[in-house]
């Protein structure tokens, strides 16, 4: 297994931003729905200290980086008390999709980025071409790394955002019966993972990068 400290360096820092926008959304919606408990304890912000656990955030993600193995990575789930939400159903809604709607908002950006650096790269050379094409690799981490977190937060496993989603749009007697496999939704994850079935998800990813890059004259991934 070969380490390439490089691409960990270069994609590194856009992953550790990308979590800390998604759990930072979802701490800021849970306090504008009327839940507190995230805000008493800190994170409510951009800050990563406030969300970064070290074996989730930093060690695996490097790893996978560094070796081209599956990606995977979390940072600290927030704290969250539905109870205290204005509206149960509307709340949970929101607060689960806040955090790749921050995702959507980053990967836009990172495309904006790689377009502006793209046409910039055209008339560098020497130093500054070098410069400009880091630059221009890690936005491309960007789009492609925010897209991940994405589609793989939207898949209904609990405890991903998507189960959240998925159980409130079922019918009750379904949701309930859903709902009994929430103690198993770690398991389920590290079987897909172990598995490698999780792979069928790179087309989409790739695909919806593609999509957000080809418009503005960036080379598709």
């Amino acid at each position: 297994m070969e380490f390439n400290l490089e691409r960990v360096l270069l994609a590194l820092p856009i992953l550790l931003l990308s979590l800390t926008a998604h759990e930072f959304a979802h701490a800021w919606v849970a306090l504008r729905q009327g839940d507190d408990t995230a805000y008493r304890q800190g994170r409510v912000t951009m800050n990563p200290a406030a969300h970064v656990d070290i074996i989730g955030t930093l060690v695996f993600p490097a790893l996978a980086i560094a070796s081209g193995m599956p990606l995977l990575g979390w940072a600290k789930p927030v704290p969250t008390n539905p109870a205290n939400y204005r509206n149960y159903r509307r709340g949970d809604i929101l607060v689960s999709i806040a955090g790749v709607c921050a995702n959507a908002i980053l990967a836009v950006f990172f495309a904006l980025v790689a377009f502006l650096l793209f046409q910039a790269l055209t008339a560098a050379s020497g130093a500054a071409s070098e410069t400009l094409g880091i630059a221009f690799q890690m936005a491309l981490y960007g789009v492609i790394g925010n897209v991940g977190l994405i589609v793989f937060n939207l898949l209904p496993i609990p405890p991903l955002d998507g189960s959240h989603v998925m159980y409130h749009m079922l019918p009750p007697s379904a949701a309930a019966s859903y709902r009994q496999i929430y103690p198993y939704g770690f398991i389920i994850l590290w079987a897909l993972v172990l598995t490698n079935a999780l792979d069928i998800l790179w087309p989409v990813i790739r695909g919806i990068s593609r999509v957000l890059l080809a418009p503005i004259g960036v080379p598709l991934l």
